[in-house]
């Protein structure tokens, strides 16, 4: 029998994130010694008050499990709410349609002039599976021209593993890499079988090898915001603050906003970088060809 890959991939994440877990972080006694770390199949049934053979079907995607018993094993896992949210996209009946190669996402007219407007501060707009789909002056004199990237190549995920200039910009680049794969997971889980988001996975697995381990570890995360210090060439060092905004036209694009606290040498760093990239004249992605 054909089991349900929806299915299979809810199953995997339970399986990795009681494998994080310690009897001891969920008020259990650790037992006899253990050849495995983390948590056991009837230890995650006896949390969320189920039969062990009952845990096991689900786990192993062989049972569709109702949404109260998905918030019992959410609760015995003590999974965060990216967590949650990933559980139940992954165990919805009803899903979102998969969009096909043609369903090609763009920056409208009137984003891309808000983008061109942010002059002091680098903003970008992200899409599915983190295509660089629009973005401003400074953004492009902050990280890269991506103008001369062919639009298939133009991808932020991608580019963390393929190009050498983003591992020296980004001081964490591990972290932000983790991260990136952490929302690319959470959007398969709304567009599974998504062909372009499905072909990323398959290359950067093909690839590298920590992308191979970093992706199966089934970490999640929605994009939100934080703090990331980057080593430019032009300027050196600059901590900035990025906050993501949804765009109303399309909730699949993100428009990423980074800003320095006033008054800091991070701040300086970036007005006189918007004076560098005035001169450079990078591209923006209206004139990008």
């Amino acid at each position: 029998m054909n089991r349900n890959p929806h299915l299979n991939e809810l199953g995997e994440f339970l399986k990795a994130r009681r494998g994080e877990l310690s009897p001891s972080e969920v008020g259990l006694r650790g037992g006899q010694r253990r050849r495995v770390s983390g948590l056991r199949r009837e230890e995650v049934a006896l949390l969320a008050a189920i039969s062990t053979e009952y845990y096991t079907r689900i786990e192993q995607g062989r049972l569709q499990a109702s949404a109260p018993l998905l918030d019992e094993i959410a609760q015995a896992l003590r999974l965060n709410d990216d967590q949650r949210t990933y559980l139940f996209d992954l165990a919805a009946k009803e899903r979102l349609r998969p969009p096909t190669s043609g369903d090609r996402q763009q920056v409208d007219t009137q984003l891309q002039r808000m983008l061109d407007d942010l002059t002091a501060s680098p903003a970008f707009v992200i899409g599915r599976r983190t295509d660089i789909l629009g973005w401003n002056q400074l953004a492009a004199a902050l990280w890269t021209d991506f103008g001369r990237y062919p639009e298939p190549e133009r991808v932020f995920l991608r580019l963390l593993f393929t190009e050498p200039w983003m591992r020296e910009l980004y001081a964490d680049w591990e972290e932000v890499t983790r991260l990136a794969i952490a929302q690319l997971r959470m959007e398969s889980a709304r567009y599974p079988g998504e062909p372009r988001l499905a072909a990323l996975v398959e290359e950067l697995s093909a690839r590298d090898a920590q992308f191979r381990q970093w992706w199966t570890e089934h970490d999640v995360a929605m994009r939100g915001k934080g703090v990331k210090k980057l080593r430019h060439p032009v300027v050196g060092e600059l901590t900035l603050d990025w906050n993501t905004l949804t765009c109303g036209t399309d909730p699949d694009q993100h428009i990423i906003v980074w800003n320095a606290e006033p008054g800091s040498p991070s701040h300086d760093g970036l007005r006189l970088l918007a004076s560098w990239a005035a001169d450079q004249k990078p591209t923006t992605s209206d004139t990008a060809t």
